[in-house]
């Protein structure tokens, strides 16, 4: 079949079931994520058989370390998503809720409902565990949703997508609300960007390369971020061994995530706390790059260059600026951040609250790893992506970011004078 006629196809489908989506009880919604949850866990061994394919093949074409533990299916990682759909069901439906409700003089009440978005394209890369999230979210959120996975993750996104047919049908709801678009043709990503006549929102989840292509052929709004240009700062006064356990997990406890710690600061005063960071970030094989500041206290390591600042590496290399105070770390973090993740690790209150008020990033912490940023640990189930754009959603975006607000007014008989 020819591509055009293929993409058109499915946003048809899409557009239909999105319909049957929006009147779908809670309850409706809850025994198919259940459905879907066991089916995943039953097929087990056919998910694992799957993906093996798709780690031979991506080894085979070269693809980088951080790409294949993106693409990885484990026991655990199964377990997470059949967990994560369990989680959904287990949150408050959004749908139809109404906020706000005012009587006015007239005698009329205003308010706002909360609504499907009606279809949402989600283009992603490697991660097949996004088959499931978005399908539950989506789901939950009475939105119906094409998924284009990249193609060295299809056949593991085909047989995720066969558990949650599977899990849709038993529930008596369409098939055709979870569609995996099952061409490796890079040219469907640009025609599902464009299909404005059926999509209602484009989330681009994977490199920076795919999500400005995506930006570029996008005919509807694009929730997305670029970067995961994401900092600690170490506060003068701070609790060093605090700073220490946080800067560790931020950077090694995975380093191909968006909310990886890829650039270190430290306050003039604390940076005694340094070799002993640097020597165990070393001992666990990454790569250091220091400011000359830094690298007095710490002879020995690579010169970071005004690249490194901007860097987003997915790697285990770290960059590290020894700073004056607060006011130059937050100026730092203006300047080179991605608006995604940044931490501030202190003991002073009224530091804590101006890192949370002055760095206008769509997450801000205060002594806690960057790698909190995330649906699951917000307690949203999971998430469709993280967005660093100011409307509509920002941050790690759940069920509330795929629904909108219209207003509804309840009258009986009124007439406006």
């Amino acid at each position: 079949m020819d591509l055009d006629v293929y993409i058109e196809q499915l946003g048809q489908r899409a557009r239909a079931a999105s319909r049957q989506l929006a009147r779908a009880s809670t309850a409706l919604k809850n025994d198919a994520l259940a459905a879907m949850a066991d089916a995943l866990q039953r097929a087990e061994p056919a998910l694992l058989a799957a993906n093996a394919r798709d780690l031979a093949s991506g080894k085979a074409t070269g693809l980088d370390a951080a790409l294949l533990d993106r693409l990885m299916l484990d026991r655990s990682r199964i377990a997470s998503m059949a967990d994560g759909l369990r989680q959904i069901a287990a949150l408050a439906d959004p749908v139809g809720a109404i906020d706000d409700l005012r009587a006015r003089p007239s005698g009329i009440r205003v308010g706002r409902m909360r609504v499907p978005l009606g279809v949402v394209g989600i283009i992603y890369e490697s991660r097949p565990n996004v088959t499931a999230d978005a399908a539950g979210l989506c789901l939950k959120s009475g939105n119906a949703c094409i998924l284009r996975g990249g193609s060295e993750a299809l056949h593991s996104n085909l047989a995720i997508a066969a558990c949650i047919t599977s899990g849709l049908e038993s529930a008596g709801l369409p098939a055709t609300a979870v569609q995996v678009v099952e061409v490796t043709d890079r040219a469907a990503v640009g025609l599902l960007a464009g299909l404005a006549a059926y999509v209602d929102i484009i989330v681009p989840r994977g490199g920076k390369g795919l999500i400005e292509a995506v930006i570029q052929q996008a005919r509807v709004p694009v929730l997305k971020h670029l970067d995961g240009v994401c900092h600690v700062y170490i506060d003068t006064g701070a609790d060093l061994d605090m700073a220490r356990r946080i800067v560790l997990n931020a950077k090694t406890h995975r380093y191909g995530v968006c909310n990886a710690l890829e650039t270190l600061l430290v306050a003039d005063s604390e940076t005694a706390v340094l070799p002993a960071i640097v020597a165990e970030l070393q001992a666990q094989g990454v790569e250091l790059r220091g400011c000359a500041r830094t690298q007095a206290v710490v002879p020995g390591l690579l010169s970071a260059t005004e690249a490194d600042w901007y860097a987003e590496y997915l790697a285990p290399i770290l960059a590290v600026r020894v700073v004056d105070d607060i006011d130059a770390a937050i100026e730092h973090i203006t300047r080179y951040g991605s608006a995604h993740t940044d931490a501030i690790v202190t003991r002073d209150l009224g530091h804590a609250d101006r890192f949370l008020r002055e760095v206008d990033s769509s997450s801000v912490m205060v002594n806690a790893s960057t790698r909190f940023a995330d649906g699951y640990e917000y307690g949203l189930g999971a998430e469709i992506g993280i967005s660093t754009d100011k409307l509509h959603a920002r941050g790690p975006v759940g069920l509330e970011g795929l629904t909108n607000q219209k207003w509804v007014v309840l009258g009986n008989g009124e007439v406006r004078a």
